[in-house]
């Protein structure tokens, strides 16, 4: 029988991409789409066995975690995922509507040829993630889309201000987009605020990205109701 969840075995490539850095990916990946609960104890030993690495590659992967905000030390407990409250996800979504209107409207009014047509291709590769239908794709998707956006704003304090909340983020984006009709809805959002960036309408292009991240926020509640309590084991 097949293991599923935190129990499957999921070997590390041998790639060029070093050890920890895939090890980090593969854990962030599986702490966002939920096969780690908040409050649940991250084993040494367990996560050993899964990714098949030693217990110093698994330490510096949770210690990367701890700073992306995904892991917490507890005392007499160890490391366990970060549980996200409510109120702390509202402030979040808060500072990303902000952030990322204020984005959009810049990328619009100072956005260069290049810079357009590497935002048009990064669109492209969120639809084509979002009909694969698989979480880990979207939200890499995803976070190239905005990394382009937030670079060809023009504006290096929007990107610095994002970055060490962007783990935090991916985690409420995993959760909003399982809400029913998400995906294609947020596809059709972002495709009205890239219309309003190729018009050149920098204040319409804020807007529809102040909108996008509000109706992501609404999906998010929407799932965040369904889930289960933190886990204490």
């Amino acid at each position: 029988m097949a293991l599923t969840g935190a129990n499957r075995v999921q070997r590390v490539e041998v790639v060029a991409a070093p050890l920890r850095k895939q090890v980090i990916e593969l854990l962030r990946d599986a702490i966002i789409l939920g096969d780690y609960q908040p409050g649940e104890r991250l084993v040494e030993r367990d996560l050993c066995e899964r990714f098949e690495v030693s217990r110093t590659v698994i330490r510096e992967a949770l210690r990367h975690l701890e700073a992306e905000g995904l892991v917490k030390l507890v005392a007499n407990r160890g490391p366990v995922v970060s549980a996200t409250t409510i109120r702390e996800a509202k402030a979040l979504y808060e500072v990303r509507e902000a952030l990322e209107s204020l984005a959009a409207r810049c990328f619009a009014e100072r956005a260069s040829n290049s810079q357009k047509r590497r935002l048009v291709k990064a669109f492209t590769q969120v639809e084509a993630a979002y009909r694969r239908e698989t979480i880990p794709d979207e939200l890499r998707a995803k976070d190239e889309f905005y990394k382009v956006l937030t670079e060809g704003s023009d504006n290096p304090i929007i990107a610095s201000t994002l970055r060490p909340i962007q783990a935090r983020i991916q985690m409420l984006r995993g959760l909003s987009l399982q809400a029913p009709g998400r995906q294609s809805a947020s596809i059709e959002e972002l495709r009205e605020m890239m219309a309003a960036i190729d018009r050149g309408d920098a204040p319409r292009a804020g807007e529809l990205a102040a909108l996008h991240v509000r109706q992501a926020r609404i999906a998010f509640e929407l799932m965040a109701d369904k889930q289960p309590a933190p886990a204490t084991r």
